[in-house]
């Protein structure tokens, strides 16, 4: 929420400004506000909103005003920012943080700006405090009596402002962009003298003595004309300086540099010239000697085709030197703030021993933020942190994050952040911690709580936007059109996505001349200005790029727009557009040439936020159809993938009405379709969202389901919430055979993390609606999970009861994969209940069921079982064969869990070395995440 009296008065919210009404009432608010966390009397009121002649009722329409303006905030969740509108006897109060209001952080700038040494550093805290300006203040209000004055006052402070800027530069030796600036407000304030005198300044000290001589004039003749006076010293002196035509104030003596000169020449090469690295951040003397030798490194790689930024690079540089320093980077979409967090990331790794870890947090995607649990848990994964040990509360895995990182020297680079809130959660606890936050917002309360360090990007200078181009089209092509290539660059508003479409379509066309295509884009984005960097500017220019494009890749392009994951393949895109793989592939191609879309592995590719929604906007009627393809697709390369995974498994469903996929890709093994599996689990899982939010409930519950040799593999991976999702689909189409389904694998997931009370809950009611349901197997695979929990409670007895009829309704359906599976978890009840030999012969008979290519991780399991059982009735050397075969089956297939279980009672009768090595690094690969 933000508070704006420094152009027209507004109130600005998450979902839009909000709607204030008549002139009278955006008075009233702007009197409040610039009283803020002050009593502000009625009659003080009534003389700003009337003056010296009010109405009759001027009480009564304050009220009805303050009433209103009192909904809208409570409608916009005001108290959630501090923000109240209060009334105290015969005076209203707006209570409201002050770093809501733009002329108070305007204020704050100002100061913070005078206080500093550098000229540079003093520029950029002016430039940020004139952007809060949107306009004349109090925009939208009767400025009458005091908010006259106010407007006035808060005028005055911005001009005194703009000359300030003026010295500034003047200081760097920058006296073009000191006349810049200074004579866009000199026309508008003509008889205004020392914005005059410091233009004069500023033309003559840039060698342009005529004009600064004219501008003299111009200003002389007005001030006669106008008020009959002659101009005031300041006016004259710089007019006696520019006559006189002597040594210009700041030039440098010949063979020498000035003061502002020696500064830049300090600072390295020129911003665009290249991607000069910045100095590294600050390196503390202490340091965790338990660190570990080979520290987690989870940075995507460094940018390529990285220009200039060599300011904020230095920026960050200096905001990472203080204590556990966050430092934000903001600005607008598109603008590169992930590429110069990279960048600077990547520059001194020795800086950070401890590792770099990072994270999308997707604040401004389509496909939804992660769950901050999901994030916390794979730092603390990368951190060492054993699945099993990590907590499933956002507190509980915040502290234990904090707690891990308090003597650690560490980077955290949180990407795309959202709100403060979520920032706040993923902090790490140590002192020598630097964490790197990237956000569209300017996340003021995180600089209000953290002293978060802002680091603002804006768009890319000319000389940078055209070393840019030269990146993808050779210095030798910018170097024959240097006029044209910066003209190209300016046009483009140094956007950097705007700049490489515009380069992949010049790639393309070697007989295209540079000045040809910037006559293009000068009719068509006329209006484009530095500050057009949202929508407008990204889609005046990808409409260029697609206007070139063949049909079918148009096509293509329309609908992924529709995709709901963040990755796709030929295969995706064929299901989504209606064609073959082939002809994706190709489609693929012509958009990756054109900077559309970008493989980041082969075969593998992304589609970028902003070209997300352009794309969407060009078919936006195909939407519905696009998803339900989309959807098949994914269930028909799932079941592929489940049955190349669990050759022997039982389907997990039926096919859902209107079914119609597309060509599915081969998994040629095992790995492959378990690699498959774990690198779609993202998109997979935004899909049945998407699939849900239309209410395709059908196909939601699938997509999850399907998932089940993943989540068997990766049991304590977090898969409980998509399950609940399943469930909650399921249930909505009052699908008795899939609730009973879901709830069978998430009360398994359930039980696998400790949460048995509530797998118990669930799978007590399985087996019935199984049996409702007609789902025989379905049965038989819910009365094995609930054996598996009732054991765990106690309760041996019936669970050896519910085991032993799985196994009689296994054989009934003649379904060896199903037996195999209820004779497998019947022998480890047996085995609990001090019957060995019945354990060992249930054992023997399932694996005689499964053939030897049977899944890896049952055969192992059997073969411990029987192993343990041989013990238990004395025979040692049996049992040692068996469970070591056990763990060397577990091993191969990589099945850390069951190696190690093997291995521990193995070292429980044996003392070889060779066990205690082999349970060691079973253990370090499962803790390690696998």
């Amino acid at each position: 929420m933000e508070f704006r009296l420094l152009g027209t008065v507004s109130v600005d919210t998450r979902t839009g400004p909000l709607p204030l009404g008549p002139a009278k009432r955006r008075s009233l608010l702007a009197a409040l506000l610039l009283s803020a966390n002050t009593p502000v009397p009625v009659a003080r009121l009534t003389d700003s909103l009337w003056g010296e002649e009010p109405p009759p009722r001027a009480r009564g329409v304050i009220q009805g005003h303050v009433s209103r303006l009192r909904a809208l905030l409570t409608g916009a969740e005001a108290q959630a920012y501090g923000v109240e509108l209060v009334t105290l006897g015969d005076a209203y109060v707006l209570r409201v943080p002050e770093t809501l209001l733009d002329y108070q952080r305007f204020e704050e700038l100002l100061m913070l700006a005078r206080q500093q040494r550098s000229a540079a550093d003093t520029v950029r805290m002016l430039d940020d405090a004139l952007s809060l300006w949107q306009g004349p203040a109090l925009g939208g209000t009767f400025t009458e009596g005091p908010l006259q004055a106010a407007a006035h006052t808060l005028e005055e402070s911005r001009l005194a402002t703009v000359e300030e800027l003026a010295r500034a530069y003047a200081d760097l030796g920058e006296h073009h962009r000191a006349a810049s600036v200074l004579r866009a407000e000199a026309v508008a304030h003509p008889m205004r003298e020392s914005l005059a005198a410091a233009l004069i300044l500023a033309l003559y000290r840039a060698g342009r003595q005529s004009e600064a001589l004219d501008w003299f004039h111009r200003t002389r003749r007005l001030l006669a004309d106008e008020l009959g006076i002659d101009p005031g010293h300041e006016l004259a002196d710089a007019y006696a300086l520019t006559l006189r035509g002597g040594p210009r104030p700041g030039a440098a003596p010949a063979g020498g540099t000035d003061a502002a000169g020696a500064s830049r020449a300090g600072t390295g090469p020129a911003e665009g010239a290249g991607t000069t690295a910045p100095p590294g951040p600050r390196v503390p003397a202490a340091h965790n000697p338990s660190a570990a030798p080979h520290p987690t490194d989870l940075l995507p790689r460094a940018p390529r085709g990285f220009h200039g930024r060599n300011a904020e690079l230095a920026a960050l540089t200096r905001a990472a030197a203080g204590e556990a320093p966050v430092c934000l980077v903001t600005g607008p979409a598109g603008v590169g703030k992930t590429s110069l967090a990279l960048q600077w990331a990547h520059h001194n790794p020795g800086a950070f021993p401890d590792g770099r870890l990072f994270a999308d947090l997707r604040g401004f995607s389509e496909t939804g933020e992660p769950a901050l649990i999901d994030v916390l848990r794979e730092f603390l994964l990368a951190l060492g942190v054993a699945p099993r040990r990590v907590p499933e509360s956002v507190s509980a895995a915040a502290a234990l994050f904090r707690s891990l990182t308090d003597r650690r020297r560490l980077l955290v680079v949180l990407d795309n952040a959202r709100d403060s809130a979520t920032v706040r959660a993923l902090l790490p606890g140590g002192t020598d911690c630097v964490t790197l936050v990237t956000s569209r917002n300017r996340l003021e309360g995180l600089i209000a709580s953290d002293a978060a360090r802002p680091v603002p990007l804006g768009i890319l200078e000319p000389q940078d936007g055209t070393a840019l181009l030269a990146g993808v089209l050779g210095e030798e092509r910018i170097l024959a059109e240097p006029v044209a290539a910066r003209r190209l660059a300016e046009l483009c508003g140094g956007l950097p996505l705007a700049l490489r479409v515009t380069a992949a379509r010049l790639a393309g066309r070697p007989q295209w001349t540079l000045a040809g295509l910037a006559d293009e884009l000068a009719d068509e984005r006329g209006r484009l200005t530095f500050l057009d960097v949202d929508d407008t500017g990204v889609s005046a220019a990808l409409r260029l790029t697609v206007q070139q494009l063949p049909a079918d890749a148009v096509r293509q392009l329309a609908r992924l727009g529709h995709h709901p994951g963040g990755h796709f393949d030929p295969y995706t895109c064929a299901a989504l557009a209606g064609t073959d793989p082939a002809a994706a592939a190709a489609a693929l191609e012509r958009l990756g040439s054109a900077h559309l879309v970008t493989e980041t592995a082969p075969g593998r590719w992304v589609l970028h936020d902003l070209v997300r929604l352009y794309a969407r906007g060009l078919d936006p009627a195909s939407g519905a159809e696009a998803l339900v393809d989309v959807l098949d697709h994914y269930i028909a390369t799932a079941l592929a993938a489940a049955d190349t995974a669990e050759p022997g498994g039982e389907p997990c469903f039926v096919l859902p009405e209107g079914y119609r996929p597309a060509a599915v890709r081969d998994f040629a093994d095992r790995a492959a379709a378990m690699h498959w599996l774990a690198t779609e689990r993202d998109d997979l899982a935004r899909a049945a969202v998407a699939a849900r939010g239309a209410g395709l409930h059908d196909r939601a519950w699938r997509i999850i389901l399907l998932q089940w040799p993943q989540v068997v593999w990766r049991v304590r991976d977090s898969w409980a919430p998509l399950l609940e999702l399943a469930l909650d689909s399921a249930r909505a189409k009052q699908d008795l055979y899939a609730e009973s389904r879901v709830l069978n694998l998430l009360g398994w997931v359930l039980t696998e993390e400790g949460r048995t009370a509530e797998a118990l809950t669930l799978l007590e009611r399985s087996p019935g609606l199984a049996q409702q349901a007609g789902d025989r197997l379905g049965e038989t695979t819910a009365l094995i999970n609930l054996a598996v929990v009732q054991a765990g409670q106690g309760e041996l007895d019936r669970a050896l009861e519910g085991c032993g009829r799985a196994v009689v309704l296994a054989r009934e359906e003649e379904d060896r994969h199903t037996e195999m599976l209820a004779l497998q978890h019947l022998a480890r009840l047996q085995l609990s209940a001090h019957r060995p030999g019945d354990a060992l012969g249930s054992a023997r008979t399932a694996l005689a069921l499964g053939p030897e290519h049977e899944e890896a991780a049952r055969r192992s399991l059997l073969l411990a079982v029987s192993g343990e059982a041989r013990l238990a009735l004395g025979e040692e050397d049996e049992g040692i064969l068996l469970l070591d075969r056990a763990a060397e089956e577990a091993e191969r297939a990589g099945y850390d869990e069951g190696a190690v279980r093997a291995l521990e009672v193995l070292l429980r009768v044996s003392a070889r070395a060779e066990y205690r090595t082999r349970h060691a690094l079973a253990l370090r690969r499962l803790t390690d995440g696998g």
